[in-house]
Order: C-alpha cells, then structure tokens, then sequence
C-alpha cells in the first residue's frame, strides 16, 4: 500500500477542548455538534469502504463490553451509510449442539471476511472469557484452553493479512443500571433486556475479574484492546469511529458525479390502468 497518499484526517471533534463538552464533569455533548461530527465521520467511513473494496483488504472489528455499554448504537452508526455487500454485521446466538461439539472458534472462522470485505462481530469468540466463564457455560479446561489458544488465533488471522481491531466498550456501574432503568420503562427497548442481561447485574464483580483476566492474557502487541469511554453514548460513538477511521489508512476513490443520460420517449409504452394494481392503504393525509 502507497503511504505517501495516506489520509490524515482533521476533525472538528478531535481538535477541540473537551471542557464543557463531555460527562463526566465535562459538559454535555450537544446534539446539533453530534449530528454534524457524526456525518462527517459517516461520510469518511464510505470513503474508506472504498479503499477496502479497492485494496482487497480484509478488516474484522470486534465489539465487547459490558451490557447496555453502548456497542449496537455504535455498529448501527457505523454502518449506517455503508454498503451491505462491503460491510456487514455477525451477532451470533447461543451455539447449537452442533457446534459445541466442533472446535471453538470453527462458528467464527466461517463469517470472517473475503477480499474486500469489513466484518463488525457484535460480540465474539470473547464470550468463552466473559459469559460463559462467568455463568458456568464451560468447563475450567475450556475456558483455559481458550486464554491459552486466542492470542495464537488471532496472530494466525494477522499473518493471514486480516486487520483485526478490538473495541471494549467500558461502561460505570451507575450508567449502566441507568440504561437497564429506561429499558424496563421504555416498551421499544424492553426486548433488550435478556435473563441473561438481569442475571450480570447480580455477577457485576465476577464479570470484573473475567475481563481483568481476558485483557491480561489476550491484550497483545498484535492485537490490542482499544477501551472506549463509554458512559457517553454520543462521545462513545465519535471516539470510536474516529479511531476505527485513523487506524486504517486510506485514500479518497470517492467517484466523481456523473450526468444521468436522458430518458428517450416512451414510443408508444401505454402503462396498466393504476386499478389492476393493489396499493397500500393511505393512512396519513
């Protein structure tokens, strides 16, 4: 890859004071200032899909973190512009017995990207050190072999030219519980709110020591963990894009605009009456 081209980007966001800006004893984040980091970081990640359509390049980033930390609302940002067929999101469910049968990480290999493709795992082969450590779902040899076997897998990934990038989305215990309140009160974010969710609540201090332990056997040199802030949503989200962005160089391919040829007349095309045609209901005059 050429480095004498590589972008440097210059935001707003990322030159500013963060004094009365931030929580935190920092300030709130105003929306309209949001909104317009936000697009802007939009419209570079389309540019830098284009490089990696462009370069063959394959990019997997993965999202941890506590519950209600914030990394759907990141990832839905994330690939708000984005082209499907470019990048796209893997949120597996509970394995089948199937695959608890098959080698831990085989689920995972099998959604990992071709050329040219950017893979967000909404969470991933880090359950084994954090769920499922944690609720009992495997074995202490498993959950040993995996310490042992990850940071091997992940440099197998990297010498197999895959960019991997690892977000931690660290949220406070009082945030936290404020978010599960306005899910139990707000029925379109109730669905949210899993058993599981309820239970981690009560095992705060044992999901603490299993990432305590996850990120000293599995921050590597290769592939660091990048902890984002996340007691601000909106601050969260920037941050993140804005490293996500500087962390793969890229050159604007963004297509120059081009003119729409002119329709030629419709030489005799007579269209179906709109009464041979069922319609959706008008509900909103």
């Amino acid at each position: 890859m050429k480095t004498d081209k590589r972008r440097h980007l210059e935001f707003e966001y990322a030159g500013r004071s963060r004094n009365g800006d931030g929580d935190g004893g920092h300030g709130k984040l105003k929306n309209k200032r949001y909104q317009k980091e936000l697009k802007r970081l939009q419209t570079e990640l389309v540019k830098l899909q284009e490089w990696i359509k462009h370069e063959g390049l394959k990019v997997v980033v993965l999202f941890e973190g506590r519950d209600a930390a914030g990394k759907g609302g990141t990832i839905k940002r994330i690939i708000q512009r984005m082209n499907p067929r470019i990048c796209r999101v893997v949120a597996l469910g509970t394995p089948t017995e199937r695959e608890k049968t098959q080698w831990y990480f085989q689920r995972y290999t099998a959604h990992l990207p071709a050329a040219g493709e950017l893979v967000l795992f909404d969470r991933s082969w880090y359950n084994r050190a954090g769920v499922e450590r944690v609720m009992g779902f495997c074995s202490d040899t498993e959950y040993e072999e995996f310490l042992h076997s990850c940071p091997e897998f992940e440099r197998m990934l990297i010498r197999s030219e895959i960019i991997l990038i690892k977000f931690w989305f660290s949220v406070s215990n009082e945030i936290q519980e404020q978010r599960f309140q306005e899910r139990i009160h707000d029925p379109t974010k109730r669905w949210k709110l899993s058993p599981m969710d309820l239970e981690s609540r009560r095992r705060w201090q044992d999901y603490s020591r299993a990432k305590d332990a996850m990120m000293a056997h599995t921050d590597i040199k290769q592939s660091p963990w990048y902890v984002v802030n996340a007691d601000s949503k909106k601050r969260a989200r920037l941050n993140c894009i804005r490293h996500l962005l500087d962390h793969i160089p890229y050159e604007d391919l963004t297509p120059k605009p081009v003119d729409l040829p002119r329709r030629p007349p419709d030489k005799g095309y007579i269209r179906p009456p709109i009464t041979d045609q069922t319609f959706v209901p008008d509900h909103y005059h």
